[in-house]
């Protein structure tokens, strides 16, 4: 498995155990039910065909998370602690019988070992007893039969700022570009607690790197949200959009298809943007209509009572200042592209028409580089997760003096000095005389 993969497998073991590690301390009885609702659910793991996680499985990602600090490395896939050691059952049988409890929700543990022998489950050597049957279902919560749950469709509202952002495109009016008309997009930002827009601004394209460009201003404008709520367009269903978020401790959540309900607060504010916003602008280049959006948001929108809360949501916003989580510094790096490259024998790699020098001890080795399309200045290689430092762009004519003295070690020829002391060619007259 390779980096990209590890990184993607951390990825989702992150949205399955934000609702845990993105808020307060939740109380012991939210938890179990929490951790009940996601281990009875079916996923789509990576590179797995399991669709099942047991209850303990999350619970270890839980604790991994909270004692690394909030780092998603820590969710990286890496061999298991208690390799060696003997198990009781085998990860099949245990995902076998966790199913068959699904299957059988009020079954007893006698009902559910004589339907394992019954259909062949049981491998050959394993001794199931209903001592460890019973321990495997109360560890993982499945003793009593499970509550079905209700959809609950009640209007919501977060607590506190940035809990949960909501976020969403807009077609915009035309604007003209180089003496022709085009299309502009609006990408958009609202806290649901207090209304406020974290950030918002027209683009003349829909496409991933407009939306991340709207995302890194709004995350230093207003702070980190522990929730981002978006559509399922192509912008939002990006595996660069989930690793970022998911290194912010951001948890990314996709409203269902065909069901815009949860997102309706963003709705709501486009609808106010279409009737009080741009009827009233007069300009006609892409400049002059985020000039004219962000004077809006700060002397209009933010400044007076929402019809919904009863205040103005920049001063509902502020209210709670003391709980915004601050974007990190160096937030631009957690924003950088990635690409998998092999470096070439003459320790060389290239990206996007610009050739780099490696370190040699890379060199025939897949390497993941990390990197703005804006800045090759600032090209990151890492081998196995571990930084190797930021790459140098190929200076051919020190290459060409460059000798390798053995794998690990090269040295520059110096240049030979010129035999003429004036840098001119000799002159010799036709008589034989200089």
């Amino acid at each position: 498995m390779d980096e990209q993969q590890q990184k993607q497998i951390a990825v989702f073991r992150f949205g399955v155990i934000a609702d845990f590690v993105n808020r307060p301390a939740l109380e012991r009885g939210e938890q179990e039910r929490l951790l009940r609702e996601k281990s009875e659910r079916a996923w789509q793991i990576p590179f797995s065909r399991r669709t099942r996680l047991s209850r303990s499985t999350i619970a270890s990602w839980i604790r991994r998370y909270q004692q690394s600090g909030g780092k998603l490395e820590s969710l990286l896939p890496g061999s298991r602690n208690d390799r060696g050691s003997n198990r009781a059952l085998d990860e099949d049988t245990i995902s076998t019988l966790l199913n068959l409890r699904r299957e059988m929700p009020k079954g007893t543990v006698p009902s559910l070992i004589a339907t394992m022998r019954q259909r062949n489950l049981i491998k050959p050597g394993v001794s199931l007893s209903p001592a460890t049957v019973y321990r495997l279902l109360h560890k993982e919560g499945l003793i009593h039969p499970p509550e079905v749950p209700t959809t609950d469709r009640r209007k919501f509202e977060a607590e506190l700022p940035n809990d949960i952002w909501q976020s969403d495109g807009m077609h915009g009016p035309m604007v003209v570009v180089d003496g022709k008309k085009r299309k502009s997009f609006l990408f958009a930002f609202i806290d649901d607690m207090s209304r406020l827009i974290p950030h918002g601004e027209f683009y003349l394209s829909e496409n991933l790197d407009s939306y991340l460009g709207a995302l890194r201003v709004a995350l230093l404008k207003r702070g980190l949200p522990r929730k981002l709520y978006v559509d399922n367009g192509p912008a939002f269903r990006s595996s660069l959009l989930e690793e970022i978020t998911a290194s912010l401790g951001i948890a990314l959540i996709h409203s269902k298809p065909f069901k815009p309900q949860g997102r309706g607060k963003i709705e709501r504010f486009f609808q106010t943007v279409q009737r009080q916003f741009l009827p009233g602008f007069t300009g006609t280049t892409l400049v002059d209509l985020n000039e004219a959006f962000d004077a809006w948001l700060r002397d209009t929108y933010h400044a007076r009572p929402h019809s919904a809360t009863g205040l103005p949501p920049l001063k509902r916003f502020a209210d709670h200042v003391e709980c915004l989580r601050p974007a990190p510094a160096g937030l631009e790096d957690y924003f950088r592209k990635r690409a998998r490259r092999r470096v070439a024998n003459d320790r060389t790699v290239s990206l996007n028409g610009n050739l780099f020098e490696a370190p040699v001890s890379l060199i025939g080795k897949q390497v993941t580089l990390l990197y703005h399309d804006h800045d090759p200045n600032r090209t990151e290689i890492l081998f196995e997760n571990r930084s190797h430092g930021f790459l140098k762009r190929l200076d051919l004519h020190v290459n060409c003096r460059v000798r390798r003295i053995d794998r690990s070690l090269l040295a520059v020829e110096p240049v030979a000095p010129s035999s003429l002391a004036t840098g001119k060619l000799p002159f010799s007259s036709p008589g034989g005389q200089s």
